[in-house]
């Protein structure tokens, strides 16, 4: 009987995590970036932080800002805007960092403003056009386009948003600043 009960506890135990990993499913935390809004599927996004202090790494892509320490872990920063090659605009008390885990790595994600979580159901999501790409081996970052009552939002794939030369430069700074602690 006892071994009944055990089984009756495990599947209980996987229906707990079943159901928080159901209820993240087709949620999405939407940002502004330019006059566009973006999503990230929530299940990417660890946290949202204020805007900090910086510390620059020479000699990278303009996109990448630096890195932060929070909590006493190094994340490299980069700017969405400058990513999607639109103009740079200037921090203030609105513009935060929204923390992502992207390929076993965290990082922050400079946004003009954080917009809402919202829930997009899988039959709103629309395939990106194809109209008005010039460089068919562009990376693409937007791999669908959600409806939202009578807005569409582009949805990002964050684990394009880095390609593997950022995230190493990232990772020897990391080990850089951690070599010299």
């Amino acid at each position: 009987m006892s071994e009944m009960s055990e089984l009756k506890r495990r599947a209980a135990d996987g229906q707990a995590a079943s159901s928080e990993h159901d209820a993240q499913k087709g949620k999405y935390m939407t940002f502004k970036s330019g006059n566009e809004y973006f999503g990230l599927k929530i299940e990417y996004v660890s946290e949202i932080i204020q805007f900090q202090t910086i510390t620059a790494i020479p000699e990278t892509e303009d996109y990448i800002k630096g890195l932060i320490n929070l909590r006493g872990k190094v994340i490299p920063v980069i700017d969405v805007r400058l990513r999607f090659k639109q103009e740079p605009f200037e921090y203030n008390d609105r513009t935060c960092i929204i923390v992502i885990n992207v390929k076993s790595t965290m990082v922050g994600l400079i946004v003009e403003k954080i917009a809402e979580v919202v829930e997009i159901k899988e039959e709103n999501i629309l395939p990106p056009p194809t109209i008005g790409r010039m460089d068919k081996g562009q990376q693409k970052y937007v791999y669908g386009i959600g409806k939202v009552g009578g807005a569409v939002k582009l949805l990002l794939d964050p684990d394009k948003l880095l390609n593997d030369d950022d995230l190493s430069v990232a990772e020897q700074a990391n080990d850089m600043i951690l070599g010299e602690e």
